[in-house]
């Protein structure tokens, strides 16, 4: 009695662990054309069984040919149309689902999936699956037109770009266009992408693109239309940009400036205040619209004397001393009268220290 309950606990965990290897997958698979596609076959793993091989077999025109087979060698792919286009996941336990990438219209079969596990006791059970792949070619579907980050409303000389997207089996070709008067249409460009590297407020209007393919009779199909918006510079910035940057009331000056003899005074630009050059009587009124400026030319000891607190450079006050000594003396400077008359320019000048 011994013996035989060991015979049936061994055939109830053969039979536990064999439901357990089953293999999943489903009866159809559609593909498109020059798409990808996954063919699934997938089984629960169960501790004492390891997958010894794993086999992917097609059968097409009543002829059988093996894709793809794992085994303790690694990876084969046996048939050289479906090198670079099939795999098998590699590190994913009980997954053997098979991907097929750039399908074609021969790809089309019934694929079986088998697999080969080995006991603890190195007896092997195999299982497998069969599904059926359709690959059809599908007409390209109604695009849409997606907008870059920025969106539909945009500044001038901003950056932008239009996306035409579709569905359907590849190659897609796209044709944009622009929305003219009495319903015609400007054709702009192809391709997938509409870009504006500057945007004008010209570039404003209603766009729209188009998609086709050669599958469902090349039938052309046509998005909905976007109204792209560019705003033009304020006002204010384009006034700006005329004048070279520069606004009313700034003075400029022109030529060699020498800061030894030469004072500027700004009067009151709402005034009516005339300009003179020293003592010199008016030259005309001006409008209460112009800035209007003083210019007096005085001395640098002349500065230092009437404005005590403006820092004179020493070098100028000496330069202006000597000046005016070698126009004023005419006489031996080692005289008495040179002397005093040094003396009373020092006095006069304030320049006595220095």
């Amino acid at each position: 009695m011994g013996e035989v309950g060991r015979i049936v606990v061994f055939v109830m965990n053969f039979i536990s662990c064999s439901a357990l290897l089953d293999l999943s997958s489903v009866h159809q698979v559609t593909g498109t054309w020059m798409g990808s596609t996954i063919v699934p076959c997938t089984y629960v793993p169960s501790e004492g069984f390891t997958q010894q091989t794993l086999r992917w077999s097609m059968e097409r025109d009543s002829s059988i040919s093996t894709i793809f087979q794992r085994d303790s060698s690694g990876d084969h792919i046996l048939l050289s149309k479906f090198r670079g286009r099939v795999s098998v996941p590699k590190h994913s336990p009980g997954d053997a689902s098979l991907l097929i990438q750039n399908l074609e219209m021969p790809d089309s079969g019934h694929y079986t999936c088998q697999v080969i596990w080995r006991s603890t006791d190195n007896s092997l059970i195999t299982k497998e699956v069969t599904t059926t792949v359709k690959v059809v070619k599908v007409a390209a579907t109604k695009p849409i037109i997606r907008a870059g980050e920025p969106g539909l409303t945009l500044p001038a000389g901003a950056s932008t770009s239009l996306t035409c997207e579709a569905g359907g089996s590849p190659p897609i070709s796209y044709r944009w266009f622009r929305s003219g008067p009495a319903g015609k249409a400007e054709l702009l460009s192809t391709g997938a992408e509409l870009a504006w590297p500057s945007l004008r407020p010209s570039d404003s209007g209603t766009y729209f693109c188009e998609a086709q393919n050669r599958a469902g009779a090349g039938a052309v199909q046509r998005s909905d239309a976007v109204q792209l918006t560019v705003t033009d510079l304020p006002t204010t910035t384009a006034a700006l940009q005329r004048s070279g940057g520069t606004t009313g009331g700034h003075h400029s000056t022109t030529g060699q400036e020498d800061s030894s003899d030469m004072e500027h005074i700004v009067t009151d630009p709402v005034s009516t205040t005339q300009v003179s050059r020293g003592d010199t009587a008016p030259v005309g009124p001006f409008t209460d619209t112009e800035p209007l400026y003083e210019v007096a030319f005085r001395s640098t000891a002349d500065v230092a004397l009437l404005h005590p607190e403006v820092e004179v450079p020493v070098k100028c006050l000496q330069k202006e001393t000597y000046s005016n000594t070698e126009k004023i003396t005419v006489k031996d400077r080692k005289s008495l009268e040179y002397e005093n008359l040094v003396t009373a320019m020092e006095s006069q000048y304030g320049t006595e220290g220095i």
